[in-house]
C-alpha cells in the first residue's frame, strides 16, 4: 500500500490504526498555515511512518560452503555481483537506500545543521602551501562553491636566490601570473564521481601526466598534458593504475594489474607511441606479491618494489639509460623488507627482517651493492617508519612510544667516505599528541617540509632549515566559525589488555562543556591492522561533536603500526583477536574513568576498521550504544577462501589463509558474518559503495541481512550503499562534508540528542 502524507511517502504494510493516525495527521495537516505548524506535523507524521515501516528482507537462497568438514550456510550469497549490474541486487540496495532515507527523515533538519555548520568552518577560496620547484612555485586552488581543485603554478620571481624558510610566493599585480594547468571542476562535470590519483610535473617542468578515475573503482586512465597550453600529448594510457613516475622528460614508468586487480606489470612508456608498443619491465607472477614505483629524491633512479606483507624486494631503473632494464638492488629473500633511495655515489636502504624488526638504515655504493654499511643500527624500542635524503642530509621518520618524530643527521661530503651517522637532530613538536607526515622537499635544498597536526591543531605546513634548525609554519588551515584551539584539550590515556598490555589512548574534548562525570557522550574510533598508524589528526567536521559536548577518541590498539613492528605482529593472524579485546578494554576504561557511560558510548571503524566493530558487537553488544562501519570488511571467511575477489591472495600474510585448517576456524571464531546471534545490538549505521574493488559492497549488506533476521531488538540498522562510487565514497569535497553529516546526525539520533524541531 502507497501512502503520502505531508510530502512523505511510504511503501508498506501498516495497520489499521496506523491508517487512522496517519489519516489523522492528514486532515489536520490541511488546516495549518504555518511553517512551523506544518513542519511539527511533518515531523509527526514521519516519526508514526518510520515506526511502521518495515525494513527490507533480502530473499533467502540457501548456499552451502563446506570445508574440514564444516559447513556454513549463507542465505545472502546471491547479493554478490561482480558485474554490479544485477537488477535483483540493485533494486535491494536502492530498498535500502529508500528505508535509510526514511528513518533519518526526522533527523534531515538536524544533519542540515551540521553539514551549514561543517561547510561554514571551511575556507572555500583557498590555496595550499606553494612548492618551490625550480623555477616555480607549484600549488592547488579551491574556488568558493566548487567541489574540486585547481592545479597551478607561478614562476619564481627571484629565480636565482637560494631557498628559505622565510620565502614566499609573490601575488599581487607585480607578481608573475597564476597560471592553471588543470581544473578538475572542468573534467568532473561530464562524471557523479571524480578523482586524480596522481599529478606528476616532468622534470624539464613542460608537461604533466595526471592519473583519472571516473567511476571510484581505482581504475585510472593516464593523460599527458603540455603544462602551458594544456594540450593533450599523445594518448591516454588506459586500464592503468594510478601509480606512474617520469622517466625523463620523454618517457613513463607506470604499473597494470591482472584479473584479480594486483599490481603485477610494470611498464616503459615512450611519449608519443602506443600503448601496444609499451615494453614490460617486470612481471611478477606470484599472487602474493604486487608492484609500487616510487623516484629517488635525487631524480636520478627509479624504483620497483615488489611486496608481500612480510618481504619486499627492490630494483632500480637508470632513468638516463632505461634501455638497459630494471636492475637488482636488494635480493628476494622471505621476510626480509627493504626500501631504497640514492645520493650520490651511494644508495640508502631502510632493512627490515626478523631480527631487527624496528628497521635499519643501510648504504652501498652504486658499483658493488652487496658491499653494504650499516648507517643507523636497529634500536628495539625506535621504529624506523620511512627515511628522506638530501644533498647534505639524511631526514628519519620514527616513532617512539607511539609518537612520530623526526631525526635529522648532516651527512658528509659526497666524495668522503660515508660512515656511521653522528647524533641527530630532533625537530621539536608542539603538541602532547599529533600527527606527523612527510612532504615533496627539494634534494639540492637545505629545507625539510613536512605535514603536522593535533586533535586541537587544524593541519599545518612547516619549513624546517636543517642547518640551522629554524622552523617556519608556511600554511595552516584556517578554520571560521570562531574556532579557538584553546578551548580544546588532548591527552593521552593507557588502558590496559586482557594480557596486561599497555593501550594508548588519544583523547579530545572542549574543556568549557564537557563534565567528565559519565554523562558526556564519545566516539571512539579504532582501526589496527596493516600496522597503519592512526595518530591523532585534526578535523574539523569533528567540531560538531565537540562543540555539542562529545569527547572524541582514538584506540590505538594492536595490528596498527603505533606502537612500533611487534604492535602489528601482535594483531594479526592468530593474534588478531587482540585488536578487537584491546578495543574492548579500551571502551571499559574510558567508562570507569567517567569519560561516558554504556549508555553514551558509540564506536566507528572503516574498512578494515569495519572489521573491527563487526567482531566487538558480536563479542560485547552491550557495551556500546551505538556504531557506524564505513565499507566494512564483515565477511572474513568466504572471502579470504576465494583467491578471485581482489586482495585476498595479496592478504593471507595478514589475516591467515583458511585453506590450512587451523586458520580457518580462527578466522572463522572472529568474522563478523559468520557470528552475528540472536541477541540485542546497538544502533548501527553501515555504509558502502557500489565500485568498491577495496571491500566489496555486498559484505556490509550480507551483513545487514543477516543481522536483521537474528537480532532480537528493535535498534536503528541502517545501511546506506552509493551506487556511484567506491572505497572512499563520494569525491567532492563537499559530498565528504554531507557523510559526516548524516554520520553524526544518525549518532545523535542514536543517543536521543536530536533537539526538537521549532
Amino acid at each position: 500500500m502507497l501512502l503520502s502524507v505531508a510530502n512523505i511517502t511510504i511503501k508498506s504494510t501498516p495497520t489499521r490504526n496506523s491508517i487512522h493516525k496517519l489519516h489523522s495527521y492528514y486532515n489536520t495537516f490541511k488546516f495549518f498555515s504555518s511553517i512551523s505548524e506544518r513542519r511539527n506535523l511533518r515531523v509527526g507524521a514521519s516519526s508514526l511512518l518510520s515506526s511502521i515501516m518495515k525494513p527490507p528482507t533480502a530473499k533467502k537462497v540457501k548456499h552451502e560452503m563446506e570445508m574440514f568438514g564444516d559447513v556454513r550456510v549463507d542465505n545472502y550469497y546471491w547479493l554478490r555481483d561482480d558485474s554490479r549490474s544485477d537488477a535483483e541486487v540493485l533494486a535491494y540496495l536502492r530498498e535500502e537506500n529508500d528505508y535509510t532515507d526514511h528513518l533519518m527523515t526526522g533527523t534531515k533538519q538536524l544533519e542540515d545543521k551540521i553539514y551549514s555548520e561543517i561547510r561554514g568552518r571551511l575556507k572555500e577560496d583557498d590555496i595550499s602551501a606553494p612548492l618551490r620547484k625550480g623555477p616555480y612555485y607549484y600549488y592547488q586552488r579551491t574556488l568558493e562553491g566548487k567541489e574540486y581543485v585547481q592545479h597551478c603554478r607561478r614562476h619564481v620571481a627571484n629565480i636565482g636566490t637560494v631557498e628559505s624558510v622565510y620565502d614566499t610566493m609573490p601575488t599581487g599585480p607585480d607578481a608573475p601570473p597564476e597560471h592553471i594547468i588543470l581544473d578538475e571542476n572542468v573534467k568532473a562535470k561530464e562524471h557523479e564521481f571524480y578523482s586524480i590519483g596522481a599529478f606528476k610535473v616532468s622534470p624539464n617542468n613542460q608537461l604533466v601526466a595526471y592519473a583519472e578515475d571516473t567511476k571510484g573503482d581505482e581504475i585510472y586512465t593516464i593523460y599527458v598534458i603540455d603544462a602551458e597550453s594544456q594540450t593533450l600529448v599523445g594518448k591516454p594510457l588506459v586500464g592503468v593504475t594510478s601509480d606512474v613516475q617520469w622517466a625523463g622528460d620523454n618517457a613513463l614508468v607506470y604499473t597494470t594489474r591482472d584479473e584479480i586487480l594486483r599490481p603485477d606489470k610494470v611498464w616503459l612508456h615512450r611519449l608519443g607511441t602506443e600503448q601496444s608498443l609499451d615494453s614490460c619491465l617486470y612481471h611478477e607472477k606470484d599472487d602474493m606479491f604486487s608492484l609500487d614505483l616510487s623516484a629517488s629524491e635525487s631524480k636520478t633512479f627509479l624504483f620497483v618494489a615488489s611486496e608481500s606483507k612480510i618481504t619486499r624486494f627492490v630494483f632500480y631503473l637508470d632513468i638516463s639509460n632505461p634501455e638497459k632494464g630494471l636492475i637488482v638492488l636488494t635480493p628476494r629473500l622471505d621476510g626480509i623488507d627493504t626500501s631504497a633511495s640514492h645520493r650520490g655515489n651511494h644508495f640508502f636502504i631502510k632493512r627490515r627482517s626478523d631480527e631487527c624488526f624496528n628497521s635499519e638504515i643501510l648504504a652501498c655504493p652504486l658499483d658493488n651493492t652487496s658491499d653494504t654499511i650499516v648507517l643507523l643500527p636497529h634500536r628495539p624500542s625506535i621504529n624506523i617508519q620511512e627515511m628522506q635524503l638530501f644533498s647534505d642530509h639524511l631526514v628519519v621518520y620514527e616513532r617512539e612510544n607511539g609518537l612520530p618524530k623526526i631525526n635529522i643527521y648532516r651527512l658528509p661530503a659526497i666524495e668522503e667516505p660515508l660512515d656511521r651517522l653522528q647524533v641527530g637532530r630532533t625537530v621539536d613538536m608542539v603538541d602532547p599528541i599529533y600527527s606527523l607526515d612527510s612532504s615533496e622537499s627539494q634534494f639540492s635544498s637545505s629545507i625539510l617540509r613536512f605535514h603536522y597536526s593535533s586533535m586541537r591543531t587544524p593541519a599545518s605546513v612547516y619549513e624546517y632549515d636543517m642547518n640551522s634548525g629554524i622552523s617556519v609554519l608556511k600554511k595552516i588551515e584556517e578554520v571560521l566559525g570562531g574556532f579557538d584551539s584553546v578551548n580544546y584539550i588532548t591527552e593521552r590515556q593507557w588502558a590496559t589488555a586482557e594480557d596486561g598490555t599497555q593501550i594508548p589512548i588519544s583523547i579530545v574534548y572542549r574543556k568549557d562543556i564537557v563534565k567528565l562525570d559519565g554523562s558526556d557522550p564519545l566516539l571512539l574510533y579504532g582501526y589496527g591492522s596493516y600496522e597503519v598508524c592512526i595518530d591523532p589528526f585534526f578535523k574539523p567536521s569533528r567540531l560538531s561533536l565537540l562543540d555539542r559536548g562529545f569527547i572524541f577518541a582514538i584506540a590505538h590498539i594492536r595490528g596498527g603500526g603505533e606502537m612500533g613492528r611487534q604492535w602489528y605482529e601482535n594483531g594479526k593472524l592468530l593474534k588478531k583477536k587482540n585488536t578487537f579485546t584491546d578495543f574492548i578494554a579500551s571502551a571499559e576504561y574510558l567508562i570507569a574513568k567517567k569519560y561516558c557511560s554504556k549508555e553514551k558510548l558509540c564506536i566507528e571503524g572503516r574498512s578494515a576498521g569495519g572489521l573491527l566493530i563487526g567482531a566487538v558487537l558480536n563479542m560485547r553488544p552491550d557495551l556500546f550504544k551505538a556504531a557506524v562501519a564505513g565499507v566494512p570488511f564483515l565477511d572474513v571467511l568466504t572471502t579470504m577462501l576465494d583467491p578471485t575477489i581482489p586482495l585476498t591472495t595479496s592478504e593471507w600474510e595478514e589475516w591467515g589463509d583458511p585453506r590450512k585448517k587451523e586458520f580457518y576456524f580462527y578466522m572463522k571464531s572472529y568474522s563478523p558474518v559468520d557470528n552475528i546471534t540472536t541477541q540485542n545490538y546497538p544502533a548501527i549505521l553501515l555504509t558502502a559503495g557500489l565500485n568498491d574493488t577495496r571491500v566489496m559492497y555486498s559484505e556490509p549488506a550480507k551483513y545487514v541481512a543477516k543481522l536483521r533476521e537474528m537480532k532480537s531488538d528493535d535498534n536503528l540498522l541502517l545501511f546506506k550503499c552509493e551506487l556511484g562510487a567506491g572505497h572512499f565514497s563520494k569525491s567532492g569535497r563537499f559530498e565528504k562534508l554531507q557523510d559526516d553529516a548524516f554520520k553524526y546526525a544518525f549518532i545523535m539520533k542514536a543517543l536521543n540528542m536530536v533537539p526538537s524541531l521549532s
